[in-house]
């Protein structure tokens, strides 16, 4: 089984992050999920209804990746965090696109909690999972685009395994090769917060919200916890 590893850097450039590994095995993604469904729905009628908003650039869950991102010399308002570009779509559109039931999960708890999250197809993920700053030569192959190579800028936050990256600009995108899909069906969901004092218990709230949509559709389930104080976790 892979672990997930925060590098010492990026430990000490961030030192009060916490991220949540919900992981999943025995997961049966061709089968309705109506829990799922139902929250999709839900929080695009409290959006119609003017009751519920997604977190925008001036929430500060969202301020904290803007900041991150330039650390990194990335501009957040033309690359920006996966949860930042989801809440813009869904106050744009009024909807939360329909992927397949494990995605969807992810992306209204992502939305509702105003956290990034992303997952990983475990079983196309070879070795352990480092989450480090990019020295500039490794490959990455953009979700929805496999003809397509591209490296990570010197000093970028990415995760990556043993063969390649997983994730550019921290969460701003996932892989082609570790996307997931219906057929998946071993699976490491993340959920990341880069102020635990302030938003730990909110991110605690959201990946047993994640592993409560998941739980009807799988044979098991974990939540473990990535943090400076505990950089490694085997799921």
């Amino acid at each position: 089984m892979p672990s997930f590893r925060i590098s010492p850097a990026v430990a000490d450039a961030f030192p009060d992050t916490l991220i949540a590994l919900v992981t999943a095995a025995g997961l049966r993604g061709h089968e309705p999920w109506p829990d799922t469904a139902t929250a999709l729905t839900d929080l695009e009628q409290q959006l119609a209804n003017g009751t519920w908003q997604p977190a925008d650039e001036t929430d500060p869950r969202i301020q904290a990746w803007h900041t991150a991102y330039r650390s990194f010399g990335t501009n957040p308002r033309r690359i920006r965090p996966s949860v930042d570009a989801l809440g813009r779509r869904l106050a744009k559109k009024g909807s939360l696109p329909r992927i397949n039931p494990a995605v969807d999960s992810y992306n209204a708890v992502s939305v509702h909690h105003g956290l990034p999250a992303g997952a990983f197809d475990l079983d196309h993920v070879t070795g352990d999972v480092d989450i480090h700053h990019a020295q500039g030569g490794e490959e990455f192959t953009p979700l929805g685009e496999p003809g397509t190579v591209e490296n990570p800028k010197p000093g970028e936050i990415i995760y990556a395994d043993t063969t390649g990256v997983l994730t550019r600009h921290w969460n701003h995108r996932d892989a082609h090769r570790t996307r997931v899909t219906e057929d998946s069906t071993r699976v490491a969901f993340v959920l990341e917060t880069l102020h635990a004092a302030r938003d730990g218990h909110l991110l605690k709230v959201a990946a047993e919200e994640l592993q409560g949509l998941l739980i009807p559709h799988t044979e098991q389930t974990a939540v473990h916890y990535l943090s400076p104080a505990q950089p490694e976790a085997t799921v």
